[in-house]
């Protein structure tokens, strides 16, 4: 029986407010679960990443005559700070290093297979916006006997990458979740199912138990799709098979394990230059040349018109409205663009240092936004909070490594150390000079007080067998230059 994984990419379905089907099948399971009041403001947050908020965007202004439906324009700075985190965080020069070469072989295997280099971007930024993402790795095409839950074929490990709004902690301490579960909607002919995968701790070991339902629980084998899907699996582990991942920022409620977004406290900033650019636009929309004309000035001359009544530039005057005397007037409305500037740069200031950039981090300049950029010192606020984010983020790709490796074992009989050393190597080129410290390790190398395979190791991504390797190759090739100049 082959067991197929289910991915959790889009919220579950709600009504009313309230998540359909999941508190209650979770408290007939003896679980309760962070206050619903939470994920509405995962959708808030949601909304502002994608810069389009209801009760903020669309608004109504009243004209003295009529109330008008407006839009307000948006610079999308929401999305712009997830991005930005996420690119600090997770870009291709970050290194997953293990120390056996096998488990090395292993883990880059399993991440290649996972699209990790791309997905693990999109988490961060997903994190950023909602606060938390989780990695859920499951066998794909394994074959398990549903009487005894005995393995029978092996199979391939799929990563599960799920976003806060999917995420229910079921018990917790010290902001550490125990045991979670898992919910995403599924539409199988015309019917939508709730599917909720728990993580629990039985026995001082995991189990991963399967519902599914759609007014009550319906069995896994009657639904196309789910029926290669056991019930429960024993992972045989005291370890969870999942990993929560979220931006190191304290939650407001200390009794929530979930984390915030990375603007949850700067909503009134978000709004304040959103506010300031759509006034900015207004202003060259509203203050474009105008030519005032008069009402004799719309009769045709020789059966054509004075002028194209359809291009707005124009604007008639009512017959009973006089004039100076001119048929036409132009009007040139004064634009105050360094004003604005002025004040969306101020926006942005505080903006980038609610969202723990520091302030100066993006450039307002002739109607675009830029990211500055910058070589920043140990002691700035940006510094500080990019290793405060490292931290957790560490402790979540560790932790995944060794749940891989684990699952290797048990479903794959692939012999692999599951303590084996695990380094995380961020890139740090915003905070460090690479140049300068390439220029530096050269003249440590030159004077013998850094090896050579210990320079390729650094600036080649070499282990240290490799690098050692390498090294006779290099020398050849030195020696055989040195011939051909003599």
């Amino acid at each position: 029986m082959s067991l197929i994984t289910k991915t959790w990419n889009v919220p579950v379905t709600r009504w009313d407010g309230e998540i359909v089907n999941i508190r209650r099948a979770l408290k007939d399971l003896g679980f309760d679960t962070v206050d619903n009041k939470f994920y509405s403001l995962i959708d808030l947050w949601n909304a502002w990443y994608k810069g389009n908020v209801e009760d903020f965007h669309s608004y109504t202004v009243w004209n003295g005559i009529e109330e008008l439906e407006c839009h307000r324009y948006s610079v999308g700075m929401g999305k712009k700070v997830c991005e930005d985190w996420a690119n600090l965080l997770m870009n291709e020069r970050v290194n997953i290093t293990l120390e056996g070469k096998q488990e090395q072989e292993f883990i880059d295997t399993v991440f290649a297979d996972n699209n990790w280099e791309v997905k693990a971007n999109e988490s961060q930024e997903r994190k950023a916006a909602v606060g938390t993402v989780a990695y859920v790795p499951m066998m794909e095409g394994m074959g398990i006997n549903p009487d005894t839950a005995e393995i029978i074929d092996s199979g391939r490990i799929r990563i599960n990458y799920v976003s806060a709004w999917n995420i229910y902690p079921l018990t917790w301490d010290n902001g550490v979740i125990r045991e979670c579960a898992f919910a995403s909607t599924r539409k199988v002919d015309d019917t939508e199912y709730t599917y909720i995968q728990v993580h629990r701790l039985r026995n001082g070991e995991y189990d991963i138990e399967n519902h599914l339902y759609d007014a009550e629980e319906v069995p896994l084998s009657s639904v196309k799709g789910f029926e290669t899907i056991p019930p429960v699996i024993h992972t045989g582990s005291d370890k969870p098979q999942f990993v929560i991942d979220r931006l190191n920022i304290a939650n407001s409620d200390e009794n929530n394990p979930l984390g915030v977004a990375a603007f949850a406290h700067a909503i009134d900033q978000l709004k304040s230059v959103d506010i300031t650019y759509d006034s900015y636009v207004n202003e060259f929309v509203l203050g474009k040349k105008r030519i005032v004309v008069q009402p004799e000035a719309t009769k045709s001359i020789d059966g054509r018109p004075v002028f194209d009544k359809r291009e707005t530039v124009y604007y008639v005057l009512p017959e009973d409205r006089g004039g100076n005397g001119n048929i036409l007037q132009q009007v040139d409305m004064s634009l105050r663009t360094a004003e604005f500037n002025t004040g969306m740069q101020d926006m942005l200031n505080i903006l980038s240092s609610k969202c723990g950039f520091g302030e100066n981090h993006y450039k307002f300049n002739q109607g675009s936004i830029a990211t500055a950029t910058q070589v920043i010192s140990e002691n700035s606020t940006l510094f500080r909070t990019i290793k405060k984010h490292e931290i957790v983020l560490e402790q979540a790709i560790t932790e995944l490594c060794r749940s891989l490796l684990r699952m290797g074992n048990r479903y794959m009989g692939a012999s692999l150390n599951e303590d084996v050393q695990i380094s995380i190597d961020f890139d740090d080129s915003i905070i460090e000079d690479k140049g300068q410290d390439f220029n530096r390790d050269v003249q440590l190398l030159n004077a013998g007080i850094m090896n050579d395979w210990e320079f390729r190791m650094r600036w080649m991504n070499e282990d240290e067998a490799t690098a050692k390797a390498a090294l006779p190759k290099m020398q050849d090739m030195t020696t055989e230059g040195q011939e051909e100049v003599e």
